[in-house]
């Protein structure tokens, strides 16, 4: 099969992630990969507290900027439209526990596609009497067509991930997006497994709410994130907690509580707790910079077609790869065996359990999720990567079969 050589050569290899240096990193779906430039921008903030040259000015420069970037990436209509959270579960959490629910109340989501950590905020509103409409996956898809077909008029919430962490295929978010926008329902995404690889544009798909942490695609540290929520719904919902950056009182006020009367923000920033991860504002800042000059549509051209080859080189060695992985659901995530079929790290099945290992051992860094092998790509991976991949797969299956 011809191969570009922008693809061979990686968009970003070594000088600028020198873990791909030293392995073959197929796992940006589990666990980031931190470049020069954001290990610089930590190294700044760093100095800057050791030599007291810190300041607030300095600091909102960092957070403004990665806020701002952020929404630039998603197509948000303003950064405002978008507050600094810890990570995907604090923002899932925020949005559940700010919608005054009602007995009888439902929320509709393919639970067993999700992240436990966008099924259990809905489990834990049985307690006020909610139901959960779950819709089962189609071909281990979620299919908007079910999902639309389980709304009705006590459907408040309509959740789903942009990207499924297992099987690893897309969503086709603006068929659900717009059913939910006439219908006044709030559509929340978790884009953990899409932000920074695949586009997302919540204009353009009608996404209401849309959580994300920085330490996977983004290229940047654990224990920071974004919650973005569009301004007509923002100003409909009450945060659980509040706190200084979530008021309207002006920077000569800002330690005074003089007036209890304070209105409160009439975007997404109401939903900001307190100081930020400052030294993870710096790193994602630094590391959207780096996504936005490469471009997101370079970069998702370019992982696209790296998965494509792989998923075919896999079912060439007569490995099981998910039907619709071959459509439009398709991602830079790339699962092979059966969903299911094993637990959260091991495979049941002999062949993958040892493909897996052989991988592992020749360091090739991947995951198994439910029982399939999963690998996913970035920027910093190539052609190569897929090669290397597929002739250790290719010695484990021609061993077995000897």
């Amino acid at each position: 099969m011809a191969q570009s050589n922008a693809r061979r050569e990686r968009l970003l290899g070594a000088e600028e992630f020198p873990a791909v240096g030293r392995c073959t990193y197929l796992s940006i779906c589990d666990s980031t990969v931190l470049g020069r430039r954001a290990r610089g921008a930590v190294d700044e903030f760093l100095e800057h507290v050791m030599y007291w040259r810190e300041s607030a000015a300095v600091r909102d420069k960092h957070v403004d900027g990665a806020r701002s970037q952020f929404a630039r990436l998603i197509n948000a209509a303003s950064p405002n439209d978008v507050a600094i959270v810890k990570n995907v579960s604090e923002g899932i959490n925020a949005i559940a526990s700010a919608i005054p629910w009602q007995r009888g109340d439902n929320v509709v989501l393919c639970a067993s596609l999700e992240h436990p950590n966008n099924v259990l905020p809905w489990v834990n509103l049985h307690r006020l009497g909610v139901e959960m409409r779950v819709v089962e996956p189609v071909d281990g898809a979620i299919a908007p067509e079910a999902i639309v077909a389980a709304i009705d008029g006590r459907t408040r919430v309509v959740t789903c991930s942009s990207v499924t962490f297992a099987p690893g295929l897309r969503t086709d978010l603006a068929a659900i997006g717009r059913t939910c926008r006439d219908r006044g329902v709030l559509f929340l995404v978790d884009a953990v497994q899409s932000a920074g690889i695949l586009s997302l544009d919540v204009e353009r798909d009608c996404v209401d709410a849309l959580v994300v942490s920085t330490a996977k695609g983004l290229l940047g540290m654990y224990g920071c994130g974004f919650l973005y929520c569009r301004r007509e719904w923002a100003e409909r919902l009450t945060p659980a907690y509040l706190s200084r950056p979530a008021v309207e009182l002006p920077p000569e006020r800002y330690s005074e509580m003089a007036d209890l009367d304070v209105p409160m923000r009439k975007d997404a920033r109401r939903f900001e707790l307190g100081s930020v991860d400052f030294a993870s504002c710096y790193a994602v800042n630094a590391s959207l910079g780096l996504l936005s000059e490469v471009g997101a549509s370079t970069i998702e051209a370019h992982v696209l077609a790296l998965a494509a080859r792989l998923r075919f080189g896999m079912a060439e060695l007569g490995l099981g790869i998910p039907g619709r992985a071959v459509g439009f659901e398709a991602s830079h995530i790339v699962t092979v065996g059966r969903l299911g079929d094993g637990g959260h790290g091991s495979a049941n099945d002999p062949l993958l359990a040892s493909i897996s290992a052989h991988l592992a051992a020749n360091d090739v860094v991947h995951t198994i999720r439910r029982g399939m092998l999963r690998f996913a790509f970035h920027l910093f991976n190539s052609d190569d990567d897929v090669d290397r991949v597929l002739g250790l797969a290719r010695e484990v299956v021609t061993r077995k079969g000897a």
